[in-house]
Parts: structure tokens; C-alpha cells; sequence
């Protein structure tokens, strides 16, 4: 089994005390050999570690003494030792088959990994789920999970999934329910296979077998300039009008029937239907948030909280969307973002710039640099926002299609917005349009033509920018 390696030590921490080092590789934990970080976890979690490494070719034994309970302090390099389990799908709409040539390796593998699904989010499809699996998410509690659904007519999903097993595997939905895990569901609606009457029958089934579910959100499907499947295609406004009725009215039915919701549809299909956000407290905490549930009207919330000096919300990843775990990787939602003062002390000039701009005083304009659908949900917003704010919308030329989130932006595309902008004015970028400093075309802010200050991705981080610059 290959070991874990070791990519970061928290100075202080007690792995770092007792002499643990980037770049070691964990060959067992407590005599265990583990294949991947919640094992790893459970064998840390104790207030004596004893880590059997190889550095260098040499193996040695280190003994590491810390709280009960308290984490190690160390990040490795990948979530799973012993292989990601990679998907058997070849479902019409997935992203990754949709993803342009040469971009990293590591965005073109298709996982459909319950550990994955647990630790940071990610939607399996359980068509590769096993009796041990089943065991190991029982007698571990690993919860919360989030299964793709998309039908629940077996041969629908068969057809979606485009495998055998999607008329069946749902079973295991079942058995983790009926054990008490927490799970999250999706449905990626495709126009004339899973809406309509399918989506109708689908939110059905999902009240007859799965009333347990925690949620279930309703996306509409993603669809780039590289897609070759011909009947995937984006929705017509009926069409987005149709599915945001369909799952309204199952709200008020699963409400009189079990007291909640539980089904959600995505703020993007609002906004292709050309109808309002509901309110705030219509999302119920905003579980699927990092799906894009509720993203709109929280950041609403945040924005006017933020100028009534009263934030509702911290920076960073929601919490409960996926589970911390002592040594997994930030990736991800989990990935650092960039500080801003680093960016702007990092960028060619950025001296001589602060200062110009400075002087520029109330003269020059805050832009905003967004996706396309972030502006929509930015632009009521302008005339609350404090001083002069502008948008400035960038669209995906590197997808292309009807990819329109800020998440997916690259360097390339944010480059050429920004160029012919004037110099005088500052840029605000989210940082969720960068993975450890890169955009996903591999490009850094510091390569953009003009200066950008990154800015958490959040409405009151927004607004603190915003002030910063007005005082």
C-alpha cells in the first residue's frame, strides 16, 4: 500500500516537536498500517502516537505526546492512500468530460469515492459501494454523505448514469438511512430526460424510500463549449420556470408531510427562471450552501449585517459541509485562499500602485471582478454597497457554454477583462475564483494586468473591503 507523505508541519505543534518533517512518509500509525486520513484519525486522536516513518530511504520510529483529542498538526499530501476510487459512470453530463486540454491531471479524475464524499463534499453516485463500505460508514459514523440521485425511476438513472448499476445501487441510500446517517441528495436536471414528469416522480420516490434524507438540492446541469453529447443542452426559460414550480410545490407537500422542505433548488435556476430568491429563512440554515443553495440570499444577509455593523458570518468554507479531519489536505472548499496584503506585496509595482491609487482618493471606482452569475446577484446590491462600486463581469471564454460561476474563472479570461481597465481604479477579486493561489488555468493574480485585491467570499468581507477604502 503506498504511504502517506507528509506536506505540512504546524510549528508548535506536537508533531513538529517531536521531530516530524515535510516531506516524510507515514508508513503506520500505532503499528497500523492505514489507507487513508479518517484511519489515519482514529489512530491520532489519542494522547500517544507512535508513527512509524521513512525519510530518506530510513525507516525510524517517532513517539509523539499530546492532549487526548488534541490533532497532531500535520497535513498530508492526499486524503487516501490506497487509491481514490475512481468512477464507472459515463453520465452524459459530467463536467470532467467537458474540461478543455491541458489543464493539471488531477482535475480530470473522476472520483466516486464515499470517503471523499465525507471528508470534502463530493457527491457519489454509490454505484461502487460495497457490503464493506456499508460496514465501515456504519460502525464509523461517517456522516454527513452526499449521494447523486438525479432519478429514482431505476431506468432513467440507468440511462443517466449510463451503468447498469444506477438501477440498483440507490439500495444502499436505503441501508445508510435506515442506520442513521446523515445524507445529503442531488438532482442534476437535464432538459427532456429527468425533468417534468421524471422530476415530479423522482421527488415522489424520494418521499416514499428516502424521507430520512437531510436535503435534497435540484441543480440544472452545466454545459461547456467542449461538450459532445447532443442531447445535453441548457434550459429554456419555461423549461428553468418548470422545474423551480415542480419543486416549490414538493416543498409545501414534504412540509405537510414530514414538517420540513427537505428539497432545494439552486439559485442559479432563479435566476434562468427570471424569478426571485426566496427569503432567507425559506433555505432552512442553508445546508447545500456550497452547492449553490442560498448562496444569494445569505450573501444578501451578510452585506446588510456587515453595514449595520452587526456580521452574521465568518470568512471561509461553511462549516457541516464537510468533516474536518486531522491530517487531510485543504483542498477543495477546504483549500487556503490568498491574504490580500500578500497578493498586493507579491504583484510587480504593487508599491507604486497603492500609492497612485491612494492619492486618487474618492475619485476612483471599487470594481468588483466576478463571474457572470455573481453579478447578477451583486448588482441589486450596488446601491447599498458603501463608495463608488462598479462590476465587472468576466466571462468564461475557457469553458465557455452557460458556465457562468466565479469559481470557475481563469487567469486567462480575468486578464482579459482587467485589460484596458484603467490603473487608477481597484480591483476586488473573491477568492474563490483562486486553489492555493492558482486559478485553474494554473495563472496567479500577480500575472493579471492590473493589481487585485483578494477578498474573502463573503458579503461582510465585502463590505470591510469596501470601508477600508472609504476611511
Amino acid at each position: 500500500m503506498p504511504a502517506a507523505r507528509v506536506d505540512a508541519v504546524a510549528p508548535g505543534s506536537p508533531a513538529a516537536l517531536a521531530g516530524v518533517i515535510v516531506g516524510d512518509e507515514v508508513l503506520a500509525v500505532n503499528g497500523e498500517v492505514v489507507r487513508d486520513v479518517i484511519a489515519y484519525q482514529i489512530q491520532v486522536d489519542g494522547a500517544h502516537v507512535e508513527l512509524d516513518l521513512r525519510r530518506g530511504g530510513l525507516e525510524r520510529v517517532v513517539h509523539v505526546d499530546k492532549a487526548d483529542g488534541a490533532p497532531l498538526g500535520v497535513e498530508l499530501t492526499s486524503a487516501v492512500f490506497d487509491r481514490v476510487r475512481t468512477c464507472d459512470n459515463h453520465c452524459p453530463f459530467c463536467f470532467i468530460h467537458q474540461l478543455p486540454k491541458g489543464m493539471r491531471k488531477s482535475l480530470y479524475v473522476k472520483d466516486d469515492d464515499y470517503r471523499l464524499s465525507f471528508l470534502y463534499g463530493n457527491f457519489t453516485t454509490l454505484t461502487r459501494f460495497t457490503e464493506a463500505d456499508l460496514e465501515r460508514v456504519v460502525g464509523e459514523r461517517l456522516g454527513p454523505l452526499y449521494v447523486s440521485i438525479h432519478a429514482t425511476d431505476p431506468d432513467v438513472r440507468t440511462r443517466l448514469l449510463r451503468n447498469r448499476r444506477g438501477a440498483t445501487s440507490l439500495r444502499w441510500l436505503e441501508l445508510i438511512l435506515d442506520a442513521g446517517i446523515e445524507v445529503h441528495g442531488q438532482v442534476v436536471v437535464c432538459p427532456g430526460i429527468n425533468d417534468g414528469a421524471v422530476l415530479d416522480d423522482t421527488l415522489l420516490g424520494v418521499l416514499d424510500r428516502f424521507p430520512r434524507l437531510a436535503t435534497v438540492g435540484v441543480v440544472p446541469l452545466g454545459v461547456s463549449a467542449h461538450n459532445h453529447e447532443d442531447e445535453m443542452r441548457v434550459h429554456t426559460l419555461a423549461e428553468a420556470q418548470a422545474v423551480v414550480d415542480i419543486v416549490e410545490r414538493w416543498q409545501t407537500r414534504f412540509l405537510d408531510a414530514l414538517g420540513r422542505r427537505l428539497v432545494y433548488v439552486s439559485d442559479e435556476y432563479y435566476l434562468l427562471a427570471e424569478r426571485p430568491f426566496p427569503a432567507l429563512d425559506a433555505y432552512d440554515g442553508c445546508p447545500q450552501h456550497e452547492n449553490g443553495i442560498g448562496m444569494a440570499r445569505t450573501f444578501e444577509a451578510e452585506v446588510r449585517a456587515a453595514l449595520a455593523g452587526d456580521d452574521i458570518a465568518g470568512t471561509g468554507p461553511r462549516t457541516g459541509f464537510f468533516a474536518w479531519v486531522d491530517g487531510a489536505p485543504a483542498d477543495g472548499y477546504r483549500a487556503p485562499r490568498d491574504n490580500s496584503l500578500q497578493q498586493l506585496a507579491d504583484f510587480p509595482g504593487a508599491e507604486h500602485r497603492i500609492s497612485h491609487q491612494q492619492l486618487g482618493g474618492s475619485e476612483r471606482w471599487n470594481v468588483i471582478v466576478t463571474g457572470e452569475l455573481g453579478a447578477a446577484v451583486l448588482e441589486p446590491l450596488l446601491d447599498e454597497l458603501p463608495g463608488r462600486v462598479r462590476l465587472l463581469p468576466v466571462k468564461n471564454g475557457f469553458f465557455g457554454g452557460n458556465i457562468g460561476v466565479t469559481g470557475l474563472l481563469t487567469g486567462g479570461d480575468v486578464a482579459a477583462a482587467l485589460e484596458g481597465q484603467s490603473e487608477h481604479d481597484r480591483y476586488l477579486l473573491p477568492d474563490v475564483a483562486l486553489s492555493r493561489g492558482r486559478f485553474l488555468d494554473g495563472t496567479t493574480a500577480a500575472q493579471l494586468p492590473r493589481l487585485v485585491e483578494i477578498v474573502p467570499t463573503d458579503g461582510g468581507a465585502l463590505v470591510h473591503a469596501l470601508l477600508r477604502a472609504a476611511s
